[in-house]
């Protein structure tokens, strides 16, 4: 039944890109200033976006209503389209699994986001280790199987985490009177530990690097050398040190973000965003110096010991001293809402509308590495863009189509229209099921 739903919503699918002139809208960049204008659509890939464009022959004019076009909004954190537990709590290294292998296209969440005008996001595991899974960037193709959503060419990612998180997994669980037993503790348990496990994770990848090296410096001499053993577990390392893997740390306080960021130095890799980094204006600078990016809430705070001293200035603050700031969700309802989130960017701290859009189009497409694709309407990049009938940083602003690589892929109209018969289908199939449980009566 659920698969029958899925497919109802799915009636407005794209069939084909198509050549589309989205007009009479004020167009906001992202990059390139905002204007009235129009933007030109043609083999997935945005060809013009003007004051004044031409219209190509036999293209589809899409009429924005006097509405606001803009980039599809990126997510740099999110965990929707994962399928089950994502914590590999059992270990303090688990760089060895991979999120891609539990993408779950049928996630309403991604359609729902969707229609938030989010067109990519970075998926993560959770946050129990000190080095955790490898991440992977999708873009919201609602109908498209799990490898048909994966942006193609977007650099990989490894997770890692700090503070409470993965620390109280190693504090054991249980063991009160007439209890059940403990449940074993998980080196680390302190915030000591959490460095420690990263600088030892790195010190085998170092090791395991070298032999890599040696046997590839061999083998370009001519030589026919052993290769070394492949280690699922320090592989991904080993890209994050040859720069080919980009480290998303879950992180807090100023004072692991500090240390991180040595670690990071002593390593010869960088920290390419601290995710959260809710006390990151205390360290700005340091960020900024080190080249680490910040992806944070725009207004959590409180709900643990370690978002005590967030403010709701933070993402001005870290850009106002030289830091890429996106603005993430780490949640499936807030995601529908990025918009507004990035608005509250202009009411703490001053940031101008354009730098607030930034924060969830280009700026999060920078710290993917996917800025040449995305992030902007520009020409040459995908035609990845949000329509709204308001001032797009606003509460007020609804979305009234999203298009993905060129495709209409969510159509407001189109959506409330289609309610009724996917209502009455509904109740056909829920009464068609209820029939099928019904005992039946053996007459004597």
């Amino acid at each position: 039944m659920r698969r029958l739903l899925l497919a109802g919503v799915c009636i407005i699918a794209p069939l084909c890109a198509q050549t589309y002139v989205i007009q009479n809208g004020t167009v906001m960049t992202a990059t390139k200033g905002t204007f009235k204008g129009s933007v030109v659509v043609k083999d997935g890939k945005i060809i013009e976006a003007a004051e004044k464009v031409t219209v190509p022959s036999g293209a589809t004019v899409i009429d924005a209503g006097g509405g606001y076009i803009t980039p599809g909004i990126i997510d740099c954190h999110s965990h929707i389209a994962a399928d089950g537990n994502i914590n590999e709590g059992s270990v303090s290294v688990s760089s060895m699994v991979d999120i891609r292998d539990v993408i779950n296209p049928e996630d309403i969440a991604i359609y729902r986001a969707m229609a938030g005008g989010v067109t990519t996001a970075n998926i993560l595991h959770g946050s129990a280790n000190a080095i955790g899974g490898q991440t992977l960037v999708l873009k919201m193709r609602w109908g498209k199987d799990a490898q048909g959503m994966i942006f193609e060419g977007a650099k990989p990612g490894i997770k890692f985490a700090l503070g409470e998180n993965p620390k109280r997994q190693g504090n054991p669980v249980g063991g009160g009177r007439g209890g059940p037993p403990p449940t074993p503790a998980r080196y680390p348990a302190t915030r000591m530990g959490v460095e420690d496990v990263i600088r030892e994770a790195f010190n085998d990848a170092k090791d395991y690097k070298a032999q890599w090296d040696s046997y590839k410096a061999a083998a370009a001499r001519g030589e026919h050398p052993i290769p070394p053993r492949k280690d699922l577990r320090l592989e991904p390392l080993k890209e994050v040190l040859e720069g080919s893997r980009y480290v998303h740390a879950h992180s807090y306080r100023a004072d692991e973000i500090l240390m991180l960021i040595r670690v990071a130095d002593d390593y010869g890799f960088k920290v390419r965003t601290f995710q959260h980094v809710l006390e990151g204006y205390k360290v700005a600078k340091e960020i900024a110096a080190h080249g680490g990016g910040a992806s944070t809430f725009s207004d959590w705070w409180s709900y643990k010991e370690e978002a005590w001293d967030a403010i709701p200035y933070n993402a001005t603050l870290m850009m106002k001293k030289g830091v890429l700031v996106s603005l993430n969700s780490d949640d499936a309802e807030l995601m529908r809402h990025l918009n507004s989130e990035a608005g509250k960017a202009m009411k703490y701290g001053g940031a101008t509308a354009d730098e607030a859009l930034a924060m969830v189009t280009i700026n999060p497409a920078k710290q993917l590495g996917i800025d040449n694709r995305v992030g902007s309407l520009e020409p040459g990049k995908d035609a990845d863009i949000a329509i709204f009938d308001n001032f797009p940083l606003s509460d007020m602003a609804k979305v009234t189509k999203v298009l993905i690589d060129g495709k209409i892929y969510f159509d407001r109209d189109a959506e409330m229209a289609g309610r009724a018969a996917k209502e009455s289908a509904k109740e056909k199939l829920a009464e068609k099921d209820k029939q099928a449980v019904q005992p039946t009566v053996r007459r004597q």
